[in-house]
C-alpha cells in the first residue's frame, strides 16, 4: 500500500533534496529547459507548477512564498512577469517531460523538463481542452455558427439598404 507517501525521496536527506529541488527550479526558470533524470523531473514538475501558480497570483504574499523557493532576484522577476503573462489563460500543466535516453555511466533514464508554449520548444503544445462534454461543445459551436450566419445575412441586407 502507498498510503501517506506524498513524494519521492530520491535517496537524499530532506535538506539535501529540498536544496537540490530549489536549485533545479531556479535553473528551470532561468533556462526554461533542463536535462535531468526522469524521477527528478517528475518531482521538479510539482514545484515548478506551484511557482508559476504563485507568479500568476502576483500579490506580495505570493511573491514572498516564491522567494522562499526561487534563488535569485532575476529569476523571481521573470517568474512574476514573463511566465505569469505567458500562462495567464492556462489552468495548470505548465511543464512537459520528454524522455531522452539512458545515461552512459549508471544507465539512469534521462529526460528534458521544459516550460510549454515558448520559442524553441521540442514539441508544440496542444491547445487547452474544454471542460464541456463533447455534446455540449458541439451544440455551442452549432449555436455560434448559426449566429455568425445570421450576422452575415444581416450585413448583406444592410449593404443593399443604407440606413
Amino acid at each position: 500500500m502507498k498510503h501517506r507517501v506524498a513524494f519521492r525521496k530520491l535517496r537524499r536527506t530532506s535538506s539535501h533534496r529540498w536544496s537540490m529541488l530549489r536549485t533545479m527550479v531556479t535553473q528551470l526558470i532561468e533556462h526554461e529547459r533542463i536535462e535531468t533524470t526522469v524521477q527528478k523531473a517528475k518531482e521538479l514538475r510539482r514545484i515548478a507548477d506551484q511557482m508559476v501558480t504563485l507568479g500568476k497570483q502576483g500579490d506580495l504574499h505570493a511573491r514572498r512564498q516564491a522567494a522562499a523557493v526561487v534563488n535569485g532576484d532575476a529569476e523571481l522577476h521573470k517568474l512574476f512577469t514573463a511566465l505569469a503573462d505567458r500562462y495567464r489563460d492556462r489552468d495548470g500543466g505548465y511543464t512537459r517531460i520528454l524522455r531522452t535516453g539512458i545515461r552512459q555511466g549508471d544507465a539512469a533514464q534521462m529526460a528534458f523538463i521544459e516550460y510549454i508554449d515558448r520559442a524553441g520548444e521540442l514539441r508544440p503544445a496542444r491547445a487547452p481542452r474544454s471542460l464541456l462534454p463533447p455534446a455540449a461543445l458541439a451544440a455551442l459551436e452549432a449555436q455560434q455558427g448559426t449566429a455568425a450566419a445570421a450576422r452575415q445575412q444581416q450585413a448583406a441586407r444592410n449593404q443593399g439598404n443604407p440606413a
